[in-house]
């Protein structure tokens, strides 16, 4: 008897190399004779390569590396370039961005967050030539460009933290310093700081979408895993020719959620979900010290704060 198998049962297969569709690899080939690796067979697809690297994703590689770089080495010299001291210390180490006093300055002294600015440039050129082989990839595959605007979402919270908010408020030091624990302190000194990020109804919104996001891809991941053993993660075919699967998982919804996801239409809620989550939070973060300097005072002004406590007795 034919029995079915999907990529998360143990049986792994080993055909012919997966070459993809025909494509002009004239100008940059795809890279790399394709392997399988046993252990990436336990999480996908075993088969390893061809890689396309192509101008735009050398060029990201080469910015992204300049921009890394450029922070370890401030990184090791505040440690006097002890290299045990640099792994303890990792996590407390900072690249930070020029005080107040130097405003908007192109290039303030190098000590003084100079650094910080071209450590910036670096990393930021390298995120916009890896949007743009995003684009361009999924263009030449006939795809559409979803991945890449979802992406660009992504892209514009990370440019309000470190180049348009810093601008509209006059000084580079409002953005976000380079490092792990410094990432986090300054964002509990800037909620602090602008009265309490939690009353920002931007936050609060991409906070939903964030946890919204999380919900959907585990509803629809969990959805399709049970479905599994009839096919289900063959989506696109369920899609255009319905299948026990599908009518299986329609089903399941309808009886726990009084309505149903198709397979097409759950992909298109997580998308919307997803970007809107920075999107939101990127306008909340830009709307703070610009158009609000106390969100405590403004929900307080506009009812979104609650100003009394009522006390239940018992409880």
């Amino acid at each position: 008897m034919a029995e079915y198998q999907n990529i998360f049962t143990r049986v792994q297969v080993h055909a012919e190399p997966e070459m993809g569709v025909p494509i002009d690899d004239k100008v940059w080939p795809r890279e790399g004779k394709p392997g399988f690796n046993y252990w990436f067979g336990k999480f996908g697809d075993a088969q390893v390569g061809p890689i396309y690297i192509g101008g735009l994703g050398l060029g990201a590689f080469i910015f992204g590396g300049i921009a890394i770089i450029i922070m370890g080495l401030n990184m090791m010299a505040q440690v006097n370039w002890n290299p045990y001291d640099f792994v303890v210390r990792l996590p407390w180490l900072s690249l930070n961005p020029p005080p107040p006093e130097y405003g908007l300055k192109i290039i303030p002294p190098l000590d003084k967050g100079g650094w910080w600015l071209i450590a910036g440039f670096f990393l930021t050129v390298s995120i916009i030539l890896w949007w743009l082989r995003i684009y361009v990839n999924a263009v030449r595959l006939g795809m559409g460009t979803h991945v890449a605007w979802a992406f660009a979402s992504a892209i514009w919270l990370y440019l309000v933290l470190g180049f348009i908010r810093p601008i509209a408020m006059g000084h580079w030091s409002e953005a976000v310093p380079f490092g792990f624990l410094a990432h986090l302190d300054w964002t509990n000194y800037f909620s602090i700081t602008y009265g309490n990020l939690f009353y920002n109804p931007f936050h609060a919104l991409s906070i939903v979408f964030l946890y919204g996001s999380a919900l959907l891809f585990a509803m629809h991941g969990a959805t399709i895993l049970a479905v599994s053993r009839y096919g289900g993660e063959r989506e696109i075919e369920q899609i255009t020719d319905r299948g026990t699967a599908s009518e299986r998982a329609a089903l399941f919804w309808r009886w726990t959620m009084g309505f149903n996801a198709s397979m097409e239409s759950i992909h298109r809620w997580a998308w919307w979900f997803a970007v809107l989550c920075t999107l939101t939070g990127g306008i909340g973060i830009l709307l703070t010290g610009t158009v609000v300097t106390d969100w405590s005072a403004w929900a307080e002004k506009h009812s979104y704060l609650a100003t009394e406590v009522h006390y239940i007795p018992g409880n």
